[in-house]
């Protein structure tokens, strides 16, 4: 098993990062399902996937290329060793950026056996050469070596086992049309409610072996913005929080006083997504202000504002992004506690603005 992982950011606070962190993955192996009844949540995409594999499975041929989309932390690697497990194949897994030449590509699909799944994680960041070469691949189960340059250079066709390829990615709009339309079957992984998150976090805790009563899960599932791999993060911190300084059993209070010291506030807010808001009200009078003068204001990247904070804000309902720059929306002044100006002319009514989108 390969996997070449990249990521494009490593936020300084990342407790409620999506993204893996260094020496995460281990752990992450112990606690994925094998089976597609052991997957919790998405229930459309599990019901959709199964269909295919079990059609596939009667009439003896690996099933169709699967493409798996959504935000990161959700399970599509889960899903992709899901596939393989169910199939009772053997699984390769890479990443799109590692993939820089077409050569690495053909060496990898040489070696795979009959019915083997490969897996590319970000496949929307696969260099071009070798997502051209991988087109046929997928369609034909060939590929073609290009040997030698210039007016000498000849093509040998080298035909591969028939496999099943499984991209996932976080960018689906970044994938370009002849990719895209070459995946037979596409699942859109979507957030986990509160419900979800809770059974995910009690499964982890006994995998673990970790001492918790329901309400804690179900704290820790309410900060935990959705996501499977956050849920995972804070109940891993919780534990050693109730190891160090409390009788070892993770309760409700216990809970809240871990995330507290982490800064996971009530709503799965953290410190830098407060001091987001912080500024943009508090300074910036609700906005709109731009994104580069937000990520100054809070000593950050414009990218890990951008990438890390900005989409769970949006989605919770505290930030807005509008042509002009960001604004503060009614539910931000409340969780922070300030009363919104009641001036008509302020920025989000039409108003001029000093911070308009930089």
């Amino acid at each position: 098993m390969e996997y070449d992982a990249v990521t494009e950011y490593e936020p300084d606070d990342e407790t409620l990062s999506a993204l893996p962190q260094t020496g995460e993955r281990d752990l992450e192996t112990t606690l994925r399902p094998r089976k597609l009844e052991e997957f919790v949540g998405q229930p459309r995409v599990r019901e959709q996937l199964e269909l295919v594999l079990e059609s596939a499975r009667r009439r003896g041929v690996p099933p169709d290329h699967v493409l798996l989309s959504g935000p990161p932390g959700l399970g599509k690697t889960s899903m992709a060793m899901i596939v393989a497990a169910e199939l009772g194949a053997a699984i390769r897994i890479t990443s799109g950026p590692a993939l820089e030449r077409a050569g690495d590509l053909a060496a990898m699909l040489s070696n795979l056996a009959p019915g083997d799944v490969l897996f590319i994680d970000e496949i929307h960041r696969i260099a071009r050469p070798a997502e051209e070469m991988l087109y046929l691949a997928m369609e034909d189960f060939r590929v073609d070596v290009v040997v030698g340059k210039g007016p000498g250079a000849t093509s040998i066709p080298l035909e591969i086992a028939p496999f099943t390829l499984v991209g996932a990615t976080t960018r689906s709009g970044s994938l370009t049309g002849p990719l895209r339309d070459r995946f037979g079957f596409t699942g859109q992984m979507e957030f986990y409610s509160d419900t979800e998150l809770e059974l995910v976090v009690r499964r982890a805790a006994t995998i673990l072996d970790i001492p918790i009563d329901r309400d804690a899960c179900a704290e820790i599932a309410r900060r935990s913005r959705g996501t499977p791999r956050i849920a995972n993060r804070l109940l891993r911190r919780v534990r050693d929080y109730a190891e160090v300084r409390a009788d070892g059993e993770a309760t409700r209070a216990v809970a809240r006083a871990a995330l507290a010291v982490y800064d996971v506030d009530e709503l799965g807010l953290d410190r830098l997504d407060r001091a987001v808001l912080s500024a943009l009200t508090r300074s910036f009078g609700g906005g709109p202000v731009g994104i580069s003068t937000l990520a100054v204001a809070v000593g950050e990247e414009a990218t890990t504002v951008e990438e890390v904070c900005e989409p769970y804000l949006v989605r919770a309902g505290m930030l807005a992004r509008t042509p002009r720059g960001r604004v503060a929306t009614p539910a931000a002044w409340e969780h922070l506690g300030l009363v919104p100006p009641a001036d008509p002319g302020r920025p989000e009514q039409g108003g001029p603005s000093l911070f308009d989108q930089d």
